[in-house]
């Protein structure tokens, strides 16, 4: 029964993911009550992709180095250099500014292997990239955030770093022990869809569980939410198209794949780390910007279906 669940969770991902983060902004109370959960989700969800990623495609993707580093160095330096470039002269809010950068100096989301599954993207590319990335995010983040971009986060350039690598480096610890010592390699594919749908519901739980406060705010100040929402989107869309088009001549497929990951970034990663240090704007901002995250695969979908 549970095991059917998870499958069925797992299939129609896109469609959860959408109401679960409108769930969080229409009924404010769960959201409250569920924000405790918010960290250990990201957690658990991070161990859980970890789990579903097999590490032998990360070395079959070596064979071809250059895209990767190419994608990697557009995705952890080159973006918050342009988003800075692009918004920095526009007159935002500091907050809306901040987030904005950050966004696009994070790392892909950790699900964004499991989302190329559903999508029909490379799989393989999605794991490389998020395993490397999310290996060099602890050094690259807090060096464009805190000092090449000097944005403020009322935290050190160490603590960050710190935080930033135990958070992920955990992560990988309990992943690799539990591959090693407690499941076999052949029971995590048996289970690969049961995974998957544990992985939406700890996506949806952090969809609801980051709008705590949202609605609030939204009603306190419209404008700057409104501004908030238009410019997550459009930031989300066009880094999509961006990293699609520079990757295009690798291929449709693997083009989406660069764009799905330059535009989905994980920055429910970076509250976890920031807890109470997050700026009010910046913590607003990176709970709405999950508004275009968990919808956006709705309208790709087709278009990867119509393209491919």
């Amino acid at each position: 029964m549970i095991g059917n669940s998870l499958q069925f969770l797992a299939r129609h991902a896109t469609i959860f993911l959408a109401f679960g983060v409108l769930t969080g902004l229409l009924l404010p109370p769960l959201a409250d009550v569920m924000r405790p959960a918010l960290a250990p989700a990201i957690f658990i969800s991070l161990v859980l992709a970890l789990l579903r990623l097999d590490l032998g495609d990360v070395m079959g993707q070596l064979r071809r180095p250059l895209l990767l580093a190419l994608f990697t160095a557009f995705a952890l330096i080159v973006s918050p250099i342009l988003m800075l470039g692009v918004v920095g002269s526009l007159g935002l809010p500091a907050g809306l500014v901040a987030g904005l950068v950050l966004m696009a100096a994070s790392a892909p989301i950790m699900s964004a292997p499991t989302f190329a599954l559903i999508l029909g993207l490379d799989a393989a590319f999605a794991i490389a990239v998020v395993v490397l990335n999310h290996v060099l995010l602890p050094f690259t983040l807090p060096f464009m955030a805190l000092w090449l971009l000097d944005i403020e986060l009322h935290i050190s350039l160490l603590e960050f770093m710190g935080r930033l690598a135990f958070m992920i480096g955990g992560g990988f610890a309990i992943a690799l022990a539990v591959k090693r010592w407690l499941v076999k390699p052949e029971q995590l594919q048996r289970h690969a869809r049961h995974l998957d749908g544990l992985m939406v519901v700890c996506l949806v739980v952090i969809a609801i569980s980051i709008m705590a406060g949202v609605t609030e705010f939204f009603l306190a100040r419209p404008g700057f939410a409104l501004l908030t929402i238009a410019a997550a989107f459009i930031a989300n869309a066009g880094l999509q198209v961006l990293g699609a088009l520079l990757f295009l001549p690798a291929g449709r497929q693997l083009a989406f794949t660069a764009g799905h990951m330059a535009g989905n970034c994980n920055m429910a990663l970076i509250l976890a780390v920031l807890a109470d240090r997050a700026d009010l704007e910046v913590a607003i901002f990176f709970a709405l910007a999950q508004l275009p995250m968990y919808m956006l695969p709705l309208v790709a979908n087709r278009i990867y279906q119509r393209l491919l």
